[in-house]
């Protein structure tokens, strides 16, 4: 099996959208992890802040050949890690092998919903 991806992931635009109650849909941010070893991968995640200080070494396993998505919004996800809507963010992986990431949002906060992935970079 070939292994993708990379050990070191950021995602600079992190910004939790309020929750609307009039909307079909929650709004949220997640991150995808996706292992395609057939290795577990501990990974672990690091919270940045512009205006306090960051929240690290949050850790997360992924399964050996799956995908997880942890809801930025949810801190069991996060083992308990605490994010605060409309607060600017950014997000650092670091994983023990290659995995590949994404990170995207739904945002309901207006009549049309968006949802969009924003690029992360990885080295």
């Amino acid at each position: 099996m070939v292994e993708g991806g990379k050990k070191v992931w950021y995602f600079a635009d992190g910004y939790l959208p309020a929750k609307n109650p009039a909307s079909a849909m929650e709004a949220h941010e997640a991150l995808m992890l996706f292992n395609t070893s057939n290795a577990d991968i501990e990974t672990v995640i690091d919270i940045y802040f512009s205006d306090c200080d960051p929240i690290k070494n949050i850790k997360v396993t992924v399964p050996a050949e799956r995908i997880i998505a942890l809801r930025m919004d949810h801190p069991e996800d996060l083992n308990g890690a605490v994010i605060p809507y409309l607060t600017q963010y950014a997000i650092r992986i670091t994983a023990a092998a290659s995995i590949v990431c994404q990170f995207g949002r739904l945002d309901t906060t207006q009549e049309a919903m968006a949802y969009y992935l924003c690029p992360g970079y990885a080295e």
